[in-house]
């Protein structure tokens, strides 16, 4: 085995980032002889597998050849027929797999009918790396709720806004492009009514043939001005407003924009956002990033919806009691209440740096 040949499966997968959500990111590679015969990935829902892409980039015959996958071969139809059964077809002798598939239409059942075909297999090939890249599908295809990352840029003494409510700009033109790659990459963008009334966002993704994500604005009781840039350009960017309003006026008239109003459970009269994450899983939005303000931020901890947080921190400080900061709320009662945080990444981006950690299961 050389993992040379499993990198490069990962190379490949991730060019799929952006276009595949719900399903995983996934790369191939047909190895014969010390030699690459194909390779492939999944490069957009409804397209073909890697493993069929690299298949059908093959221009010799590759009986005996051996296949590294970062994702375990389904074995079911979806949108596409199963990659086992091409595998099996094309008489490969050996397939190495990255990661396991947590769908119960897969999980173990693609390894199986590999090994009754006489095929060897060996799995957890680089499975740190391969892992890496479904963090999003993994959470997705166990719990049906989106994967939330609470994004927040903020100054070194923790302040994301001064006390007149100005934040543009608190991180420099390198992090700023990173969160827009970040927005190609998640399915939804989230933000609450009052970034809309303070900021009037486009909440859009500017990388030149970037997608843009579905705009998600928790609007409790429907604040969201008609004429703001959000609703004006509804027709060209799907939005959805959550709320637990049921005025029928105001819903006529966002409708009106082709906005989308989402009623959702109450939770303290606003919007439940366990019901609405459920919700929105429903419509196959996988992954959420939340560009909320403080108390959306606390809202979503308290709610327990997060699972990832990117903070960019700025060398700059802000200063006074009235500024801003990233989680607000109440907050905790004492230290060993604290939200914890667990494999913590750091990096640069000009003069900014992202601090990026998980969050633990377990509180304190």
């Amino acid at each position: 085995m050389d993992k040379k040949y499993m990198r490069r499966a990962i190379e490949l997968a991730a060019k799929g980032e952006g276009h595949v959500n719900p399903n995983p990111l996934v790369g191939a590679v047909i190895v014969k002889d010390g030699r690459i015969l194909a390779e492939g990935y999944h490069a957009r829902y409804g397209d073909l597998h890697a493993e069929r892409s690299a298949f059908a980039n093959l221009k010799e015959d590759a009986t005996g050849a051996e296949m590294y996958v970062t994702l375990e071969p389904c074995c079911h139809f979806g949108k596409q027929p199963p990659c086992t059964q091409a595998i099996i077809e094309h008489k490969t002798s050996k397939v190495y797999v990255g990661s396991d598939d947590p769908n119960a239409l897969v999980a173990g059942k693609g390894i199986r009918q590999l090994e009754d075909a006489g095929i060897e297999v060996q799995t957890h090939v680089l499975k740190k790396e391969c892992d890496a890249l479904n963090t999003v599908f993994f959470h997705y295809i166990t719990t049906e709720t989106p994967y939330v990352v609470m994004k927040y840029a903020m100054t070194m003494d923790g302040k994301i806004a001064c006390h007149t409510g100005e934040s543009k700009w608190v991180t420099g033109e390198e992090a700023r492009a990173h969160v827009q790659r970040m927005r190609n990459k998640y399915t939804g963008i989230m933000v609450g009514v009052q970034t809309v009334l303070a900021d009037d966002p486009l909440l859009t993704c500017r990388i030149p043939g970037g997608r843009n994500p579905i705009r998600i604005i928790c609007d409790s009781s429907l604040r969201t001005p008609l004429d703001s840039r959000i609703v004006q350009t509804a027709g060209e960017v799907r939005t959805i407003l959550a709320t637990v309003s049921e005025d029928a006026d105001k819903i006529r008239n966002y409708e009106a924009h082709q906005v989308e109003v989402l009623v959702t459970a109450q939770k303290d009269g606003r919007v439940d956002l366990r019901d609405l994450m459920k919700k929105l899983g429903e419509q196959k939005i996988d992954s959420i990033l939340l560009e909320g303000g403080g108390m959306l931020n606390y809202s979503a901890l308290s709610d327990g919806i997060v699972q990832h947080v990117q903070a960019f921190i700025a060398p700059k400080l802000f200063g006074g009691d009235a500024g801003f900061t990233p989680v607000r709320g109440i907050g905790v009662d004492a230290p060993d209440q604290a939200w914890r945080l667990t494999d913590q990444k750091i990096t640069s981006f000009g003069e900014d740096l992202l601090i990026e950690a998980d969050i633990c299961s377990c509180k304190g």
